[in-house]
């Protein structure tokens, strides 16, 4: 069921709390945030949905990555709305459940390419910052700690060596039975870096608040402990 009220748990100020994790494709941050959304009772805010959500409108209304700059009236005319879970979130675009259309790989690369551009950015900032009003969230992406909460309570930052991203991302898509390389996988994952640390606007970058992780040789639930030992001892819970 969706979230319709805020959770309980300790809020300072009564304000809620967030928490945030950035970092690269394939270093982990969707199942990472999901297990910390879960084992806090967070509601789970994944950036990287809505982009690809913009995208798949964008895609819809004719428009290609290299339209430059989008059109105002096409962003303003995005029917966005979201389900705030626990551990989930879902997306829906003009009434349709776009949740599981969005996670195609084609809609990931289109959508890295549009959030590249400013405007797109800016479009939905305050979306994602308005769902701090309600809930204590988990949230994931590229900008967290740096654009969208920079006051967040605790923030991670996630790295992993470009073989080990490549290789998860890889398995990921064969096991949602698309066809493709760990050659080509590699090579978008390196583009997309350079996008998203060469962007004009909100480039990829480590807070200096961030609290790093290397999760090269490390597995989901031995993330879950180092990132919980964190928000413990930041928090006192």
């Amino acid at each position: 069921m969706p979230v319709s009220d805020p959770l309980e748990f300790p809020i300072r100020n009564s304000r809620f709390l967030v928490i945030t994790i950035d970092g690269p494709a394939g270093v982990g941050k969707t199942t990472s945030a999901r297990l910390l959304s879960e084992g806090l009772g967070f509601c789970l805010l994944d950036s990287g949905a809505i982009y690809r959500v913009m995208a798949l409108h964008l895609m819809r209304n004719g428009l290609l990555p290299n339209s430059e700059p989008v059109p105002e009236p096409i962003l303003k005319s995005l029917d966005l709305r979201i389900e705030f879970h626990v551990g989930s979130m879902k997306v829906h675009l003009g009434g349709e459940d776009v949740t599981d259309i969005i996670r195609e790989q084609r809609i990931g690369t289109v959508a890295s390419q549009f959030s590249a551009q400013i405007e797109v950015r800016r479009a939905l900032l305050d979306l994602q910052r308005s769902a701090s009003s309600k809930w204590n969230l988990v949230a994931e992406g590229r900008d967290m700690g740096t654009v969208v909460f920079p006051d967040a309570k605790v923030k991670f930052f996630l790295t992993a060596d470009l073989e080990e991203r490549s290789r998860r991302r890889y398995l990921e898509l064969v096991n949602k039975g698309e066809q493709t390389q760990l050659s080509l996988v590699k090579r978008e994952i390196h583009s997309r870096d350079q996008r998203d640390e060469s962007r004009q606007e909100s480039p990829l970058v480590r807070p200096d608040d961030a609290i790093p992780i290397d999760t090269t040789l490390m597995d989901p639930e031995e993330v879950l402990e180092c990132m919980m030992s964190h928000v413990a001892i930041k928090n006192r819970f």
